[in-house]
């Protein structure tokens, strides 16, 4: 049975991605299938990566909870604002202080490759905008996007990973709203 895990990375816990992170859930308990949630806000930790990769900083009790759910995983969803073209800053300390050399990814010894410590699991980004996708995409090149998919998730060994843009969520109408929360349910129940 498929092991799915949503990665809520918005800090608000009145906004428009909790609903759709419980709309997901929902989804995939109908399907059947495992579920388990990360919500970022409420975990206990430092997001400051404050060594870098020189001096490793011990995790966390909830970041070690987090570490595990992930490997138990198979399919990461991943849902956030696009905030300033990227991801909000406790998402990204989030994963600065878990995609590590060790554990995510592994450099090679005198060498410019590494290993992908993640292989096998498949990801979906659904990511909420006040703009049109396509115009995050076309004329902005959707840095978010490219932050995570490529050089996040599959430089560590994620793939596929699909990517759901929800917006313009500023001028959204509950009725449309709606329509995306069905969407995103949808989602939930193929396990995508």
């Amino acid at each position: 049975m498929k092991k799915i895990l949503i990665i809520n990375g918005h800090p608000n816990p009145n906004s428009f991605n909790f609903a759709i992170a419980e709309q997901y859930q929902k989804g995939v308990l109908a399907s059947g299938a495992n579920v388990e949630t990360i919500t970022i806000a409420s975990l206990n930790f430092n997001p400051n990566l404050q060594f870098g990769y020189q001096k490793r900083t011990e995790l966390e009790p909830d970041l070690s909870d987090a570490w595990k759910k992930i490997q138990n995983a198979d399919h990461l969803v991943w849902i956030h604002p696009v905030w300033w073209g990227g991801l909000p800053a406790i998402t990204k300390g989030f994963i600065d202080r878990l995609f590590l050399p060790g554990m995510a990814f592994q450099y090679r010894e005198n060498s410019v490759w590494w290993d992908k410590l993640l292989k096998g699991k498949t990801a979906h980004i659904i990511t909420t905008l006040d703009q049109p996708g396509w115009y995050y995409r076309f004329v902005y090149a959707r840095p978010s996007v490219n932050q995570l998919k490529k050089c996040i998730l599959q430089f560590c060994g994620v793939k596929p990973v699909k990517v759901s843009y929800i917006g313009i969520i500023k001028t959204a109408d509950e009725e449309q709203r709606e329509k995306w929360l069905q969407k995103v349910y949808t989602y939930g129940l193929r396990n995508k």
